[in-house]
């Protein structure tokens, strides 16, 4: 069952998936596709044509402007803004007020188990890694990678994080989440999952 609340503004060529909620005054916009179980805050806007994946969640006012993809289980905190325009202007330079064959959107990628903080700002076109963090109020202006805790104007990356969002520890030449015991190992800047031991 998808709940579209009475004010929320959907149209008829978006697909919401199963179990998903839109909240009041939330718009989603022509083409664009919210996958199951995901929650639209009041407020917040999905733009054409972008797509969002199973699990998601829009907090209010959280703006996602196309053609950003967000992969699932991602987290939009309040009044976050997912940009897609690198050069923006009301008209060009002759005056005249631009439409949309006058620029070319590009697009916030967002993989899967990210979290983007309160009133963060991802200028496109950019992508932000798997499980990585953004911390509220960050601007966003390049990449970042997997597991990445990113805070700052502009966003620098600050610590490492597993899954489950809580800092990493430095443990035994690598790192190690204090919540869920799982282990990573870092190599060139770069976060994976360690190994798991196989026993025979």
């Amino acid at each position: 069952m998808v709940r579209i609340a009475a004010s929320a503004d959907v149209d008829e060529r978006a697909t919401i998936g199963a179990g998903s909620s839109v909240w009041h005054l939330a718009q989603v916009r022509e083409d664009a596709v919210v996958g199951e179980n995901c929650t639209l805050g009041r407020g917040a806007y999905v733009g054409p044509g972008v797509r969002l994946g199973d699990s998601c969640k829009l907090q209010n006012y959280a703006l996602v402007y196309e053609p950003a993809v967000l992969e699932d289980g991602v987290f939009v905190g309040p009044a976050a803004v997912l940009t897609n325009d690198v050069y923006p202007r009301a008209v060009t330079v002759d005056g005249r007020l631009k439409t949309e064959d006058d620029w070319d959107a590009v697009g916030v990628t967002v993989r899967t188990g990210a979290s983007i903080g309160a009133r963060a700002v991802c200028v496109a076109p950019v992508t932000i890694g798997r499980w990585a963090t953004v911390a509220a109020g960050a601007v966003v202006t390049r990449d970042v990678p997997d597991f990445a805790l990113v805070a700052g104007v502009p966003a620098r990356r600050i610590r490492w994080v597993g899954r489950a969002g809580v800092p990493l520890e430095e443990a035994d030449g690598g790192w190690v989440c204090p919540q869920t015991g799982e282990r990573y190992a870092e190599a060139d800047g770069v976060l994976t999952p360690a190994e798991v031991a196989v026993t025979p």
